[in-house]
């Protein structure tokens, strides 16, 4: 008897199914229960071209109208994603800090982002609210 095959891992480098991890937010309509693990889905989101549930996780005063992600479609390959450090950010918090490193690439040359984030929660769901870049 053959097996099924095994579900997909999620983009996120969680090494759990999609569906189980991120797809549970993106998909789902659940809210992520702290500020890491919407980080998460965002960087599986921008990894599959989600740009509503982009916007929809952005907090409102500093979202931007539109992402246009369809013009980076094909271009830009995601190729995986660290989490360096968490601050608060947990299920009872009402603000996080998640600093990571996300690998991709455009016409086959290798980038990174590095990234602190800002999250803040309203309502009970967390929110993107802002990131400083860092060189190098």
């Amino acid at each position: 008897m053959a097996k099924s095959p095994s579900p997909s891992p999620c983009p996120c480098g969680s090494l759990r199914p999609y569906a189980d991890c991120c797809g549970r937010f993106i998909d789902a309509a659940a809210d992520a229960p702290t500020a890491e693990a919407l980080m998460r889905s965002r960087y599986t989101a921008y990894t599959l071209g989600r740009e509503t549930y982009l916007l929809a996780t952005w907090q409102a005063a500093t979202r931007p109208a539109a992402l246009d992600l369809a013009d980076d479609a094909g271009k830009v390959k995601w190729l995986g994603l660290e989490v360096r450090r968490t601050e608060q950010g947990g299920e009872h918090d009402e603000a996080g800090v998640v600093e990571f490193v996300a690998r991709y690439k455009v016409g086959g040359r290798a980038h990174r982002l590095h990234e602190t984030s800002r999250f803040q929660r309203e309502d009970g769901r967390w929110f993107y609210l802002d990131g400083e870049l860092h060189e190098g």
